[in-house]
């Protein structure tokens, strides 16, 4: 499995020019995701305008301890109020686009019913899975469970694969069109998926799915590399994903 973050909610370029002067005296510079979340939550409560809200009260908020004796700024203290009032719609403003690739078809159907996600997913029909085709035949993803049965059935569920491919290959010799070939393609059968969702969205997905959830091991897996992916560029956020229950 491969989880890489491609894009994520950045300040466009006119607007951050109008703030920069602002943010430039201040002694902590916030994080893109910062400005957007404040702008959005002030915008509820504040009798200024969504563009002026940085400049007029930016400082107050960034540039001063949490007045709550917690850790962090002002800012801080907002966000840990604001979210944990039930106020969450302020975190949909921000947005993420994962590529994730070498996943099973398992792992997917669990994925889309978590619906608030967008998501673009390798097709079984205009991509070709025969041994002779581009792709060299179908990857597979073989389950924890399986490996730590050992040689014996790790082989046999090698042997089974084997045998998929060998299936879906004669199928296509006999002139069956991939898209009703791909009808013997395994769950275990792997897909590479473009996955876009809001922050509330993915803190939602990850309390449901983290390691020690309940949920299966590949899809912990997916859960714990979004949220690394996503703490790499926005570390602020790392206390909302570990108090996601």
């Amino acid at each position: 499995m491969n989880v890489k973050l491609l894009a994520h909610t950045q300040l466009s370029e006119s607007f951050y020019n109008e703030i920069i002067g602002e943010i430039q005296q201040w002694s902590r510079h916030p994080k893109d995701g910062q400005v957007i979340s404040h702008t959005a939550i002030r915008c509820c409560y504040s009798p200024n305008k969504p563009t002026e809200i940085i400049g007029l009260e930016g400082k107050k908020y960034f540039d001063s301890k949490a007045t709550d004796g917690k850790s962090g700024t002002e800012a801080d203290r907002l966000f840990r109020h604001i979210t944990g009032s039930g106020h969450q719609s302020t975190l949909e403003h921000l947005n993420y686009t994962f590529a994730i690739e070498g996943v099973s078809r398992a792992l997917m159907a669990q994925l889309t019913r978590h619906r608030h996600l967008s998501f673009s997913i390798k097709s079984q029909r205009y991509v070709r899975f025969g041994s002779n085709d581009k792709s060299g035949g179908f990857g597979y993803v073989v389950p924890e469970t399986v490996k730590e049965k050992g040689y014996e059935a790790t082989n046999e569920f090698d042997n089974i694969m084997a045998s998929i491919q060998q299936s879906y290959d004669r199928l296509r010799q006999l002139g069956v069109p991939s898209e009703d070939s791909r009808s013997v393609l395994p769950n275990a059968a792997t897909t590479d998926i473009v996955m876009t969702g809001n922050l509330r969205t993915l803190l939602d997905f990850y309390s449901k799915r983290k390691p020690g959830s309940g949920a299966q091991q590949e899809i912990a897996q997916l859960a714990d590399g979004i949220k690394n992916e996503i703490l790499k560029v926005d570390e602020w956020l790392a206390p909302y994903f570990e108090n996601s229950h």
